[in-house]
């Protein structure tokens, strides 16, 4: 656990937290939030469209010194002729996955349908934070309230502008600091069906709670411990994953992968045909993945 005044008094140490965004952008976990309650996530009107307030906060205090204040998620969420295929990505730990491992397959065959196959199975990248609620006009009950914020490569990117700005003329900004921070205004836009968060900005720096320590503290040891997202725990064993995926597959043993010389409009549709069968999961699952897809 790290103390309060080692927060304030390294808040200017932006180098670190600089190196920790540029390597989570060129990289590891999915927890789901569906039944949380301790995340935190904007609605949106009919039109799909909508607005909300919200300040990333430091890393817990229970995680200590050399926490980050994000975790990195991978998962994966797809249907095969065997059922559905939900649940974390071993990558997350920097383990081998096999799903991950017959994607690669079938992206290595060169072949366009096995390609298009592996595209739909690819793993979903997801980013948790603890944040404040600054403003939630669908939700108010919601406002000052400190909750968990899952979010995608989107968003992380607009984190990654803030603190290493295009232009000479723009402040790096670290938007995880309390004194010196900024609140984001997460705009939601409804892109041909899909949430879009491309108008989504900081807003100018500001002190968090107008820089009374006091308070400051006081939220700041409320926050949500984010390890729990890459315990060993939370992960199946690479032996139970492929298991699962061979049942969901509907095959035993070594992956399916189409040769050049049935690389054929017949065979494009054979092997995408599991692809388009009706769903049978239940509306659960559907908003599940539709919130992942929503993410990215």
């Amino acid at each position: 656990m790290t103390s309060f005044a080692n927060l304030k008094r390294n808040r200017n140490s932006f180098e670190k937290l600089s190196k920790a965004v540029e390597a989570t952008s060129t990289g590891t976990a999915d927890s789901n939030s569906k039944e949380d309650t301790r995340f935190w996530q904007p609605e949106v009107d009919k039109a799909g469209n909508g607005m909300a307030v919200i300040r990333f906060l430091p890393a817990p205090s229970i995680d200590g010194d050399d926490a980050l204040p994000w975790v990195r998620t991978f998962s994966h969420g797809f249907q095969g002729p065997g059922g559905w295929f939900i649940d974390n990505c071993l990558t997350t730990l920097n383990e081998k996955c096999p799903v991950c491992e017959h994607n690669n397959t079938l992206w290595n065959s060169g072949i366009e349908a096995n390609k298009d196959i592996a595209r739909k199975q690819k793993r979903k990248l997801s980013y948790v934070a603890n944040i404040l609620v600054v403003s939630d006009p669908s939700n108010p009950s919601n406002e000052g309230q400190i909750r968990l914020f899952k979010f995608g490569k989107k968003i992380f990117d607009k984190i990654t502008e803030a603190m290493n700005p295009e232009f000479a003329d723009e402040t790096p900004v670290n938007p995880f600091d309390l004194w010196e921070g900024a609140n984001f205004k997460l705009k939601i836009r409804n892109v041909e069906g899909y949430r879009n968060y491309d108008k989504s900005e900081f807003a100018d720096a500001s002190a968090l709670l107008n820089g009374d320590d006091d308070k400051l503290e006081e939220l700041w040891k409320k926050e949500y411990s984010l390890k729990d997202f890459t315990e060993r725990k939370n992960f199946k064993a690479y032996d139970q994953l492929k298991t699962r995926l061979d049942k969901v597959l509907g095959f035993d043993g070594a992956p399916i992968v189409k040769s050049k010389a049935e690389d054929t409009v017949a065979t494009l549709k054979d092997d995408t045909s599991v692809l388009n069968k009706p769903l049978h999961a239940d509306d659960e699952d559907l908003d599940y993945f539709k919130s992942l897809a929503e993410q990215e």
